[in-house]
């Protein structure tokens, strides 16, 4: 498959010699690059890539320039709380006027951290960088680096590291940085570059921002990528039409497949979509595309054969969801009780004695425990609808998970430690009249039909890829006994719900 943040081009037949050319220019400039001796550590004050040539250098034209982007942005008031931007990365006289719409709306806002996902323009490499400590310069000052939530972004998985190769002449997190520094004041950054990544790895990475932010409403995500690149205005005008109606629809996964076909475009696709993934594991559903322009237009040059890229700026608002909301803490303590549960039944064949008075864990939630060993499934029961305290509920569904799933033969006590808990803590049940408004990765379902029911948890559809017809057809047919299509039935009964995610592997 080929890699996402890499732009698909469709171009006609006049650009291909055109297109030739601009590749052996990039290709010089990678060969020149790797005679550069390539720093192997983070630098404490991290020198810009790209001043005096995508955006001034001298502070006192850049602070201006910023200043008139901003005053001459007209973006919709909003009264919402913004958890991410969606901003591009292209030189400012370019780009910086549909930048600004994004940034108008969060001035003077209250962010203390800052997450900056860009794709990797000069340096090809597997997984995910993170620039874990010290700042970064531009014109205006030094930014610090979040280095505490950095450190432990890292250490989750050896596909998300530091790799100062990518670091060394990329654009795409840079630039934001000085409109952040005209937005915001006292904020600290977490710089990511997205390699090659597949659609699982932007799924681990969201699911690792989400856990770190938790409840926090003083955290941003600015997702930097630039749309469209090619030779033709009006290709350019049709393909960033469609691709700003899939970001619409808050699907990632058709966002990533879509980009995977080349018939949407974003240079910065696994960003977006790990930006998109991470703003509805936390609850946040709402996209807005603020503006939308091109260097055609800006330029006043639409023509074919003359090099167009696309600019669009969007928010996505911290609204809160369907789902239950726990902190880091409350989080650590379920899995604790689920663990503790096990153990102590298999040991004892008693259940815990176990009390708790946290308002959040107290409340009556539905809950599903997972178990998995070696990657792979050992057993999952859990209650739909929440029928006493949710630790309480946590704690003898960790027991049946362990030893009354009927797939799997009990859980001894000599492979617990191998096993590795999961808990989806479930939203209360809504049923829907429409099965297409599902929205996968983010409802959970329950299909009923008379004496015969069956769920799926939201992230069944993440970890098999299935389409939305795939996933109510097993639905139907393996989980629930009936025929594969009866969900088109309107007799038939169609409840969604959300889940909060979370494993020991998180922590």
């Amino acid at each position: 498959m080929e890699n996402v943040n890499s732009v698909a081009r469709r171009l006609p037949a006049s650009g291909i010699k055109l297109v030739i050319g601009y590749w052996l220019l990039v290709i010089g400039l990678l060969v020149t690059s790797c005679q550069l001796p390539f720093v192997s550590y983070a630098e404490d004050v991290k020198q810009p890539n790209v001043a005096g040539a995508f955006y001034p250098d001298n502070p006192v034209v850049l602070s201006e320039m910023i200043d008139k982007f901003l005053r001459d942005a007209n973006p919709q008031p909003m009264e919402e709380s913004i958890f991410a931007l969606i901003s591009p990365h292209a030189g400012y006289d370019f780009s910086g006027p549909v930048a600004a719409y994004g940034y108008k709306l969060i001035k003077n806002r209250n962010y203390k951290t800052v997450i900056i996902i860009g794709p990797s323009h000069y340096f090809g490499f597997p997984g995910v960088s993170v620039y874990p400590r010290g700042s970064f310069r531009t014109p205006l000052g030094d930014i610090p680096i979040d280095s505490e939530f950095a450190s432990k972004l890292i250490e989750v998985s050896p596909d998300i590291k530091f790799i100062p190769q990518a670091f060394q002449r990329e654009h795409s997190v840079e630039v934001q940085m000085p409109f952040l520094q005209k937005a915001l004041t006292d904020f600290k950054i977490v710089p990511i570059i997205m390699g090659q990544v597949d659609f699982g790895l932007c799924q681990g990475l969201a699911n690792r921002l989400a856990s770190l932010i938790g409840a926090r409403l003083d955290v941003l995500v600015v997702a930097s990528t630039d749309m469209y690149h090619g030779y033709d205005y009006e290709e350019a005008q049709a393909i960033d039409r469609f691709t700003l109606s899939v970001l619409e629809e808050m699907d990632p996964q058709k966002l990533y497949n879509k980009i995977s076909e080349g018939t949407a475009q974003f240079c910065g696709g696994t960003g977006v979509v790990v930006t998109m993934l991470t703003a509805k594991g936390l609850g946040h559903n709402k996209l807005k595309v603020l503006k939308y322009a091109n260097s055609a237009q800006i330029t006043n040059r639409k023509v074919k054969d003359v090099w167009t890229v696309g600019y669009t700026s969007c928010v996505i608002d911290q609204v809160k969801g369907e789902i239950v909301m726990l902190n880091k803490d409350q989080r650590k303590r379920l899995l604790e009780i689920a663990r503790q549960s096990i153990e102590t039944y298999l040991k004892s064949g008693k259940k815990l004695e176990v009390n708790e008075t946290d308002p959040m864990l107290i409340k009556k939630n539905g809950a599903f425990v997972t178990l998995h060993k070696h990657g792979e499934l050992r057993g999952c029961i859990g209650n739909i609808i929440g029928s006493q305290p949710l630790y309480l509920t946590v704690r003898d569904m960790a027991v049946e998970a362990a030893v009354d799933d009927p797939r799997f033969s009990p859980v001894q006590l000599t492979e617990l430690e191998k096993i590795v808990i999961e808990i989806s803590v479930l939203s209360e049940l809504k049923r829907i009249e429409d099965p297409l408004s599902i929205q996968l990765g983010v409802h959970g379902v329950l299909v009923k039909r008379g004496f015969n029911s069956g769920v799926f948890l939201p992230q069944v559809a993440t970890e098999t890829g299935w389409t939305k017809e795939e996933f109510l057809s097993y639905l139907c047919s393996h989980k629930a006994g009936l025929s594969a299509d009866v969900w088109k039935d309107k007799s038939t009964e169609i409840y969604v719900f959300t889940a909060e995610v979370f494993s020991e592997n998180n922590y």
